[in-house]
Formats: structure tokens, sequence, C-alpha cells
């Protein structure tokens, strides 16, 4: 993608839940209601509540999505801290993450640039958020 990757900061693993559709044969909305925890060496934690990734679908093919979620957990040092995440993009492998948190030892994120990868998996998907050079900008 020619994304200079630095290293991986957050990988989050997603359950989705039970899908709401509204398609009129042009356009299409598919909301994906989603549960999960995130893990790696600077966080560890859950999903609060639910997070929902807004998929948009022109004709049979996907145009754009957008998930939003907030984890709560435990940064490097130990301290309890939150981090919102949206993640958007037009597929699952070029994502631009958006990240706000209120930890110390990780406000460095909300700085950085980043990108996403988004992997499928039998329940649901990997997130997996990178530090870039170029943040795929």
């Amino acid at each position: 993608m020619g994304d200079d990757i630095v290293k991986l900061l957050l990988s989050v693993h997603v359950t989705v839940l039970t899908p709401c559709t509204v398609h009129n044969g042009e356009k299409g909305i598919v909301m994906l209601p989603f549960t999960g925890y995130a893990d790696g060496d600077y966080f560890q934690g859950d999903i609060a509540g639910t997070g929902v990734d807004t998929q948009r679908i022109q004709g049979d093919r996907l145009v754009g999505l957008s998930a939003r979620y907030m984890l709560k957990g435990r940064d490097y040092t130990g301290r309890e801290c939150s981090i919102f995440i949206e993640n958007n993009g037009d597929s699952l492998e070029h994502c631009i993450p958006f990240l706000v948190t209120d930890s110390e030892a990780l406000a460095g994120w909300q700085r950085a640039s980043l990108i996403s990868r988004v992997t499928p998996t039998e329940n649901g998907v990997l997130v997996c958020i990178y530090e870039t050079e170029d943040g795929g900008r």
C-alpha cells in the first residue's frame, strides 16, 4: 500500500452482532453493532458497551465505512484510561483511525500518523492499528 509501517500500536478483536440494513437497489446502509476487546504492548481493555460500523453501499459495492467505539482498560503504565476510535475508509485494507485518549502515556497517538488494516475472522474482524511514516494520507 506504500505506507511505511513503523510499529503495531493496538489490535482490536471485534465480534459482530446482528446487523441492521436498508437498501433501495441503488444505495444501501449496513450498520454492524459489535463488541470485543483490545490488546497490545501499550494497552489492554474492552470495548465499552457496543460499537458500530456503518457501511455505505452503492449498487452492490462498498464505497465507505466508518466504525466508532470506545475502549476502557489500562495503558502500559498500569493506569486506567479510555480510548475513542473512529476508523474511516473505503476498504478493509485502507482505513485511517482518529483517536482521542485520556492516557498521558498514549497521548502521542492522537498526533501520530496512523493506518489500520481490518482482517475478517470467524465471528467478526481483527483491526490492527499501526503508526506509519505517512499515515496513508
